[in-house]
């Protein structure tokens, strides 16, 4: 019995030691979204996860771990092996608003983290569902004038951008909406499509096909420009030049993980954006693809750490 028990765990060893000294990959990724289904990080994660796996030649497996705006799932990466089988997918809420808006965030968004890639922005947008009278920008300003603090607004989360946008929006046109937080962008849009709250801030990605069924109004979108997916949509810059905020989606490794596999990802993720079908479905969706080199991620991950904390502090958001 004990000879039979010794061969096995020879063999076990040498079966895991042979798994071991093959090429990375040799087996699945997983690829961690920190937020619920149905948000933008979400949406790109679906449709990169085919010709990513393609591309790095194994099977991607896209997991939510949602939870405290995106920290839990962040901590799980930041806490897995170092490997380089475990990445995470986030968005700029999450890595560079989270460390100002929470006390103990669980994670180093610059020592915890290699910078992998960075796939493209893209802004919110502010709804109503149809017939509300709100349909411009004017309308909703004019509204909260004359009832301070009775018009409301839903978004995905404390200190999420949808948040922040309509503190923004507050300060910017002199008024004053009610806040409503949700657990993610998809039940927040709930509500609006069902007429619980009149207006909500989400991301285009989440509520476009919403729009092109007629199934939400856009009034106005928070980037810089107009987006050409949905060219139609005023900014909320061409009457607040100061209101603007977009959201953007990057991939990154837990620091730690070898240059070698940091490489073959980075090789990966160039071969899947160049694919004009993958790029396609991304641009439908209303993302900028414009580039940023992986040595300018973390250049502009900082920036974007100095930026939201001086906006976080200005609301007051503060969570634990």
């Amino acid at each position: 019995m004990r000879i039979t028990q010794y061969i096995l765990g020879v063999i076990c060893a040498l079966a895991a030691f042979q798994l071991a000294a093959q090429p990375y990959p040799n087996k699945p990724i997983a690829l961690v979204v920190p937020q619920a289904a149905g948000g933008t990080n979400d949406i790109v994660a679906r449709l990169i996860a085919p010709a990513f796996g393609e591309s790095i030649g194994t099977a991607i497996i896209v997991e939510n771990r949602p939870g405290a705006g995106g920290n839990i799932g962040t901590q799980s990466v930041a806490r897995a092996p170092k490997d380089g089988y475990t990445l995470l997918l986030t968005i700029n809420s999450a890595q560079a608003i989270n460390p100002a808006l929470y006390k103990n965030p669980g994670f180093d968004p610059i020592n915890d983290f290699v910078p992998l890639y960075y796939i493209g922005a893209t802004p919110y947008v502010l709804v109503s569902p149809p017939g509300s009278p709100y349909k411009t920008l004017a309308d909703v300003v004019a509204a909260a004038k004359k009832k301070p603090g009775e018009l409301s607004y839903a978004s995905a989360g404390n200190g999420t951008i949808s948040h922040l946008l309509g503190a923004m929006l507050n300060t910017s046109a002199g008024i004053e909406m009610q806040h409503i937080p949700y657990k993610g962008v998809a039940p927040a849009i709930n509500d609006v499509l069902g007429g619980q709250v009149p207006l909500a801030f989400a991301s285009l990605p989440s509520a476009l096909t919403y729009i092109k069924a007629g199934k939400l109004q856009a009034i106005a979108i928070s980037s810089a420009k107009r987006s050409s997916a949905a060219p139609e949509i005023p900014t909320i810059a061409e009457t607040y030049p100061d209101c603007v905020g977009e959201v953007w989606v990057a991939t990154f490794a837990p620091m730690g993980v070898s240059a070698d596999v940091i490489k073959k990802n980075q090789v990966a993720m160039d071969k899947t954006m160049s694919r004009a079908d993958v790029r396609e479905k991304l641009i439908a969706q209303g993302l900028d693809l414009s580039p940023v080199p992986p040595a300018k991620l973390g250049t502009l991950l900082k920036d974007e750490l100095a930026k939201w904390v001086k906006i976080v502090k200005a609301s007051g958001a503060q969570l634990d």
